[in-house]
């Protein structure tokens, strides 16, 4: 598969994921809304999620980077690698130059944040940069770079608020039960209504793992879409795949990092996505990533060398 069919590929599934992200709260909130007779409900989801995105389009990269201990560059003559690789990388992708953070971590690690190209910021870890030469480097910069040109710091800001939203429609239902809020159809004995809030509770409580199961979904088809921009970029797909083998090779547990953004990593920073391959095939279990917000490195990395073909 070439390049940019891998990028169609991965968009259209993105898309996807997406819409599905939508109709989820459509259905849930006409759901709820229909068994307590509360349109309120829908509502409360509505400002709740419009406000929550509000605040983090203005203030995501803040928030990121202050939990991971970021600090920011403020010379050339500080980290001069760091600082050309990124500035070359960000004229070949024609993006505006990111700010650049270093974190002091020896696990090898790299993210990007910002609410555009214009605000964007990339912060890596002491370890990546002791750990990988300049090729290396490049690939996982380059990496980081698309997230920001594709605008996936935003859009998986917008894939968690909606994921939050879900849980708290499925808590709001729940817990209405619990303090024996009913209906006056329900009181009076009426059994269609019995059967449509039996069916609320049922996606009361499935409805959470099943937003988790999307939002995870498309983190993962967003790593695979930039490791493919990375290669356009670099036009030098074996320095992201030396990097990714080292990096798997590496220290795979980060304990001083925030799991609120660990989506956000280049790897894992938890390990998870070191998935073990099966002695037979050589590749990871389909299972192995359900619950990961990356593919397993092994996937990423037999990705790219297909691209090589």
């Amino acid at each position: 598969m070439v390049v940019y069919d891998h990028i169609a590929s991965n968009i259209a599934k993105t898309w996807f994921w997406m819409a599905a992200f939508f109709l989820v709260i459509l259905g849930l909130g006409w759901l709820f809304s229909q068994t307590y007779d509360a349109p309120g409900i829908l509502i409360g989801a509505v400002l709740f999620s419009t406000i929550g995105s509000l605040v983090s389009y203005w203030f995501s990269d803040s928030i990121a980077l202050g939990l991971a201990g970021a600090k920011e560059i403020t010379s050339k003559r500080d980290f001069p690698e760091f600082w050309r690789v990124a500035e070359n990388l960000s004229i070949a992708a024609g993006l505006p130059m990111p700010r650049l953070f270093v974190i002091d971590e020896a696990m090898p690690n790299a993210f990007a944040t910002g609410r555009d190209p214009k605000h964007a910021a990339v912060a890596v870890t002491r370890g990546l940069m002791e750990r990988l030469d300049k090729d290396e480097l490049q690939g996982v910069l380059a990496h980081e770079l698309s997230h920001v040109g594709n605008r996936d710091t935003l859009l998986m800001t917008a894939v968690v608020i909606l994921a939050g939203v879900v849980s708290v429609l499925a808590d709001l239902f729940l817990r209405l039960r619990w303090f024996g809020f009913r209906r006056r159809s329900e009181d009076e004995g009426n059994s269609g209504q019995g059967i449509l809030l039996l069916v609320g509770i049922v996606f009361a409580i499935l409805a959470p793992l099943g937003a988790l199961l999307i939002q995870l979904a498309i983190s993962r088809k967003r790593e695979f879409l930039a490791d493919a921009n990375a290669v356009l970029i670099t036009r030098y797909p074996d320095g992201l795949i030396s990097a990714l083998r080292k990096i798997s090779a590496s220290p795979s547990i980060a304990p001083d990092t925030s799991t609120a953004i660990q989506h956000l990593y280049f790897s894992n920073p938890f390990g998870a996505d070191r998935a073990k391959k099966q002695e037979n095939t050589g590749e990871a279990p389909w299972y192995a990533t359900l619950f990961s917000t990356h593919p397993s490195i092994q996937q990423r990395i037999s990705a790219l060398e297909k691209m090589k073909e």
